[in-house]
């Protein structure tokens, strides 16, 4: 079993317990120990301010991000270009666009392929690892038989680098931004099956099952009914971790010129490919898009990290 598969079935481990040793609800608790996270304090305020930037960038850019207005000014060719001014507080880029509005609007491309490619796999992967749980629930012998092979399939998927698998997608669909969201969502796709399925068989063992099989509630009840929805809390925290995946994953594809084709439209993954041509005269304009790739995934990350923690029982007080 690797290393990553082991990750994924220790979160699902962590929610088996419902009830903490205080009486308090799961989720009760785990907020009560999130607002006292320093972490996911900071985690929340990155995400915010990230939200909130490509939300409203479009809106409050100075300049139309697509404008070249200052093309008498900047010559890559001579090494010529234009740092940060008044009125442009990052400079301009290769082609005289302001980069201040370009990375304003190029939040909202990267914060939309995150989302969409992590709805895209939360959805498939919870509907296939619900299908796989709900067998081992149900039991007998079928069950087990669609459970050893849906989970074969997850196994081979998780075995495969998360990137190689993502250009192989890409590459075969073509170059779009569509694309690069289906690619990126089917990454996703067996770690969420995975923690789902995991979940839902810990939760098989819970004195409320027991309860309920013993009342002689009928399996199918218990499994789409009970089983299921308490068996969501690790797939929720596992979303958040996904996103700072996906965005890093989104702005690779892109940088490997698989994402949007034009390449007009500001997104930081494309902002970035762009700039390594000119790395030596303006370094900046590689590190603007990257700064933003990098602290908005580490806002995700921490918010997730976070949540894993104040769900693990063993760090309840």
């Amino acid at each position: 079993m690797s290393v990553r598969t082991e990750k994924i079935d220790r979160l699902a481990e962590l929610t088996a317990a419902t009830e903490t040793s205080t009486g308090a609800g799961l989720w009760t608790e785990a907020w009560r120990r999130l607002r006292a996270s320093k972490m996911a304090v900071i985690g929340a305020v990155i995400i915010g301010v990230f939200v909130v930037v490509a939300v409203v960038g479009p809106w409050v850019a100075p300049y139309d991000p697509t404008a070249q207005l200052w093309r008498g000014e900047v010559f890559p060719n001579r090494n010529v270009f234009v740092g940060p001014r008044g009125e442009n507080w990052l400079g301009l880029d290769h082609l005289a666009r302001d980069e201040f509005s370009r990375l304003l609007v190029g939040a909202r491309q990267t914060l939309l392929v995150g989302v969409v490619a992590t709805l895209l796999g939360f959805t498939v992967g919870a509907l296939v690892g619900g299908v796989s749980g709900a067998a081992l629930v149900l039991g007998g012998q079928l069950g087990r038989r669609i459970d050893t092979v849906v989970m074969r399939v997850i196994d081979i998927m998780l075995a495969l680098p998360s990137l190689l698998l993502a250009v192989s997608v890409a590459a075969m669909l073509g170059q779009s931004l569509t694309t690069v969201m289906i690619a990126v969502g089917v990454v996703q796709i067996p770690v969420f099956a995975r923690l789902l399925r995991g979940a839902m068989l810990a939760q098989g063992s819970a004195d409320y099952v027991l309860a309920a099989r013993a009342l002689g509630v009928r399996k199918r009840r218990i499994a789409l009914g009970q089983v299921l929805p308490n068996s969501l809390s690790p797939v929720i925290v596992q979303g958040t971790l996904s996103l700072a995946t996906a965005i890093i994953e989104a702005a690779a594809l892109s940088y490997l010129g698989l994402g949007n084709p034009d390449a007009a439209i500001p997104e930081w993954g494309v902002m970035l490919a762009q700039a390594q041509h000119y790395f030596d005269s303006a370094p900046m304009l590689a590190v603007y898009p990257a700064l933003g790739i990098i602290i908005t995934a580490l806002g995700f990350t921490l918010l997730g990290e976070a949540m894993r923690e104040a769900l693990d029982p063993k760090l309840r007080s």
